[in-house]
């Protein structure tokens, strides 16, 4: 071939990998397995840019690499297929989701096979299709009939639990469960009828129905994840978003919080990932203390880490939602109260936990009882708590805690101080814990561990409270009101008092396929979407009564917690992965994704790998042993800057004067220059002439006015704008939607006729019109060139800015390789000679160097090592064959179609990803003489070469026996000489 042709090359080999199979994997107990994974990825209708491939290309290169190291590797890849954005473009269109899902997913094929990937795709799963969410399905039956054994500290099934009831009743089964749960004997247990036993158990299991308070947006008809919440509004759509009570499906993801931090200490993920998953679940040690409430039966549980100041309690705080606040509301305060709760409901928990600096509150009227002195407490609402965390409930201690004594000193409640340790509380809390305890009852003249030690002990001898561990982390909302989700498998059936209880659908019965229904919103009387489906319902075997389903279904994380084990044995019927691909595989080796998914995806996908651990199915406590977060490419965008003149003073009767088609304000594109004056304060003559001849007109219609100038700088496609000298291509500007929708009259360029954008490095993303998308690129460059350029760009784990500018260079060093293999009229030059060497060093310079770098995951480092290599072989005038198949091999998971076809012209007729990686031999890397610098009297004088494993005594007889060495000598006589081998010799006269 004359030249480098790379869209020819590279559609060839992709077309061949795919006819060949190249990429496909079976289990080969033969050889050590190697499991990498790339996260999930959505589908966006925008499919990929630039940004995207980085942790996929660089995920490739490792897989390839180890594949040539004789591993057989697993690099699959699949689609996280459900999600809102499909449902919303649904709502809006009429088109179903499936719809598409389905187009978008082709788009992220034909782009990622575009860039030469090497993935498995006969293993290709999609969490929307009901082969696939058939065993999601499955997995929560699997919870749903499990629990929690602290004795045994996992997962089990139901049948244990039942058989310890049996024998002993409630207090044989040392159970994560609900709270305050009414206890019972074995005798009761056992004369209760098959259905009161089942509905008791369901308020142990790994999943149940609770009340929870749930980010609600009315406008959409649906529940929304924390994730879907920007500002108290709603990500898609911007709709308002309110807190609401809800009853939903939750999974008991705090049975292991434990678990979930200890593991931590397992994996080799980074350690601050690490420190967001512990500080997410938030283990803290303290106690739980009841304050009976005045003049009523209730008792408010409070849970706290310093029990040390209860007395120093001088209010208590109830979440909004807390399910007692209507009950305590005297009727003098009854209209505050669901003020208060209506201006909270408009703000997500993420808002209220973060925003430290309002203070706002209302009081109920009731008041609650110190346990400790007896004093009353008065009880209020405030949205700094949250229903869902701890009780709801928390007790006020303004002296030691800053949010507690903002809120005391707003409302103007006591401020009691509790040790005499305490300074400034007058100006601030002081939460010290040194010094002794005063205005404390029975801890005065006590320090902090004493204290502690004897109240905890006073709350469990009184039951009034206990020692207890708690957590930040709450149990996981299951399910969302929405239609593109799985369907939770179970229906409802009343029972003897007419009450619907939950129960599973049979497993044979699975999948439970997701409906077709007319419209994707809520039902006109506010059930979830699957309210429209026609016979939702579910009949048990033996029955011939149909049941309701449940129409709420699962939330998007459901697919991606467990979507690895499927990629093991993605086409099996009767397993979720049968035992032979689990023994196998066992776990992903390799795990890159993004660090968003810290507290979400990952630690759900721990939760569950370690459920179905517990229950026999898997072996592994940790689903990836390594984890990387791959950086973020951020786009340069380009703007151009609007100008406008406002009229800050003009006199409304004047508008009246103004003759037809008098232009009342004029908007301009100026230059980049006038921009930056006007920034600076500089007098800039454009502006000033703009502003003046603008007056004129006014004036001359006898209206005064005051104008004020004004810049809107605005992004422009970057694609419009040339990457070398930033000029935009003003017509095509002109033509474009972004132009028209400014109502922009003129664009003045700069004095020769060009327009300069600005420019600033921003996130990637279409509202920044400075997204680049890769098919472009590969078209214009080739595949190979933008794997190497998106390496050499900066370290995997950190960000940097996208400039198109520099994969020219990447490309000239594509074509420069392809020189040591072809003359410039195309003839080959490869020719079987035995290597120098020199040019071996050069080679094995460089398998040592990217072998280390794949290993340690430092890519950008071997691409330079590649271009050394290539203008050290060039210089060589080296085209030896041996050297270069070499050499083509450690090339080759970087550039993988140029490889391929080098490889075959020398005559190889397998794929080149069935070679075997070179050795290292550091024979090659061995010097045989070395270059001394001689230095006398501290200046070097000459350069002498010596054998590199010349003795130091022979090196100083022969620099003192040297020419040039006497002559800078200068008769003196010597005082010394270093010699420092294989570095430098100092004479000293």
């Amino acid at each position: 071939m004359a030249e480098y042709r790379h869209r020819e090359i590279e559609k060839k080999w992709q077309q061949y990998w795919e006819e060949n199979q190249t990429n496909k994997v079976e289990i080969d107990t033969s050889k050590p397995k190697c499991y990498v994974l790339d996260m999930f990825p959505y589908p966006s209708g925008a499919g990929l840019h630039v940004g995207h491939p980085l942790g996929y290309i660089a995920s490739d290169i490792y897989s390839r690499y180890k594949k040539l190291k004789g591993f057989n590797v697993l690099h699959p890849m699949g689609f996280d297929s459900f999600g809102l954005p499909a449902e919303q473009y649904a709502i809006q269109t009429g088109q179903h989701p499936a719809i598409t899902t389905e187009q978008n997913i082709k788009t992220y094929i034909g782009q990622l096979k575009n860039i030469g990937f090497a993935y498995d795709w006969s293993r290709e799963v999609r969490t929307s299709e009901p082969e696939y969410y058939k065993w999601t399905q499955w997995i929560f039956i699997e919870l749903f009939n499990s629990w929690y054994n602290k004795e045994s500290d996992k997962a089990e099934n139901v049948a244990t639990l039942y058989d310890l009831f049996e024998k002993g009743g409630s207090n044989a089964a040392k159970a994560v469960c609900d709270e305050e749960l009414t206890e019972f004997t074995a005798e009761e247990w056992n004369s209760w009828s098959t259905e009161k036993q089942y509905e008791v158990s369901l308020n142990y299991r790994l999943t149940y129905l609770a009340e929870s308070v749930v980010n609600f947006c009315p406008e959409l008809g649906m529940v929304l994840s924390n994730d879907e919440v920007k500002d108290g509004v709603s990500e898609r759509g911007g709709y308002p978003v309110i807190q609401k009570k809800m009853s939903q499906w939750m999974m008991r993801i705090t049975a292991y919080a434990d678990r979930l931090i200890s593991g931590l200490d397992t994996i080799d993920w980074s350690e601050s990932l690490k420190d967001q998953q512990r500080n997410w679940i938030g283990k803290s040690n303290g106690a739980s203390v009841k304050f009976e409430v005045e003049n009523s039966d209730k008792k408010i549980e409070v849970f706290t880490t310093r029990i040390d100041t209860i007395y120093g309690v001088s209010f208590l705080v109830l979440a909004p939602e807390h399910e007692w606040v209507t009950d305590l509301t005297t009727s003098e305060q009854k209209a505050s109260i669901e003020e208060y709760i209506l201006e909270t409901q408009k703000r997500s928990e993420l808002d209220r936990m973060s925003d430290v600096k309002k203070v706002s509150g209302a009081f109920t009227g009731s008041y609650c009882i110190n346990p400790f002195n007896g004093e009353r407490v008065p009880i209020w609402i405030a949205d700094y708590v949250l229903a869902g965390y701890g009780t709801g409930a928390v007790m006020g201690v303004p002296s030691g805690d800053q949010r507690d004594w903002n809120f005391a000193t707003h409302f103007s409640l006591p401020i009691i101080p509790i040790l005499d340790a305490q300074a400034d509380i007058e100006t601030q809390a002081d939460a010290t814990k040194e010094g002794k305890y005063i205005n404390s009852g029975m801890i005065n003249g006590l320090n902090y561990k004493e204290a502690t030690a004897k109240l905890v002990a006073y709350l469990e001898e009184n039951k009034i409270g206990r020692g207890k561990v708690n957590y930040r982390l709450r149990d996981a909302v299951f399910a969302r009101q929405r239609y593109w989700g799985e369907p939770v498998p179970v229906y409802f059936k009343p029972n003897a008092e007419g009450t619907l209880v939950p129960h599973l659908v049979d497993k044979k019965d699975l999948p439970l396929i997701l409906p077709e229904i007319d419209k994707y919103q809520p039902t006109e009387t506010g059930e979830p979407p699957l309210g429209r489906a026609k016979d939702w319902t579910y009949t048990p075997e033996g029955s011939t009564e149909a049941y309701p389903l449940e129409m709420s279904t699962m939330p998007g994380w459901a697919g991606s917690s467990w979507y690895w084990y499927r990629y093991m044995d993605a086409n099996n019927d009767t397993d979720f992965a049968s035992k032979e691909a689990l023994e196998y595989w066992q776990d992903i080796d390799l795990y890159l994704g993004g660090t968003e998914h810290a507290t979400g995806h990952l630690l759900y996908s721990r939760f569950w790998n370690k459920v179905l651990k517990d229950l026999g199915y898997v072996k592994q406590e940790e689903f990836a042993k390594k984890l990387i977060n791959q950086g973020m490419i951020q786009g340069v965008s380009a703007f151009v800057y609007g100008f406008s003149m406002n009229l800050s003073k003009i006199d409304p009767n004047d508008l009246q004067k103004l003759p037809e088609g008098f232009e009342l304000l004029r908007k301009y594109i100026l230059p980049k220059s006038s921009y930056d004056n006007f920034k600076n304060g500089i007098n800039d003559e454009l502006i000033k002439s703009l502003i003046q001849s603008k007056q004129k007109e006014f004036d001359s219609i006898g209206i005064d006015v005051k104008i004020t100038p004004a810049f809107f700088p605005v992004h422009v496609d970057i694609n419009i704008v040339n990457p070398a000298t930033n000029e935009l291509d003003i017509e095509e500007f002109k033509k474009s939607d972004r132009f028209n929708n400014m109502m922009i009259n003129e664009i003045i360029p700069e004095k020769d006729g060009k327009y300069i954008c600005g420019r600033e490095v921003e996130k990637m993303s279409k509202s920044k019109y400075n997204v680049v998308n890769p098919d472009d690129l590969v078209e214009r460059y080739g595949a190979d060139t933008l794997r190497l350029y998106e390496m050499f760009l900066g370290p995997l784990t950190e960000s940097k800015p996208w400039d198109t500018r520099g994969i020219e260079g990447t490309y000239r060093f594509l074509r420069k390789f392809w020189r040591l293999f072809f003359d410039q009229n195309g003839n080959p030059i490869f020719k079987d000679e035995e290597p120098t060497k020199d040019e071996l060093k050069s080679l094995h310079k460089t398998i040592k160097k990217v072998a280390e770098d794949v290993e340690n995951f430092s890519f950008n480092t071997s691409v330079s090592s590649f271009m050394i290599c290539v203008n050290e072989l060039t210089d060589l005038k080296c085209h030896k064959t041996s050297l270069l198949k070499d050499l083509l091999i450690v090339l080759s998971p970087y550039a993988p179609h140029i490889a391929e076809e080098l490889w075959q012209e020398l005559g190889e007729t397998e794929s080149i990803t069935k070679a075997t990686f070179p050795k290292f031999n550091a024979a090659y890397l061995v010097e045989d003489s070395f270059e001394y610098p001689v230095q006398i009297n501290g200046k070097v004088r000459v350069n002498l070469n010596f054998p590199a494993d010349m003795a130091k005594e022979e090196i100083e007889k022969q620099v003192l026996a040297n020419e040039q060495v006497i002559k800078w000598m200068e008769g003196k006589p010597l005082k010394k000489i270093i010699v420092v081998p294989k570095r430098i010799v100092n004479v000293v006269v």
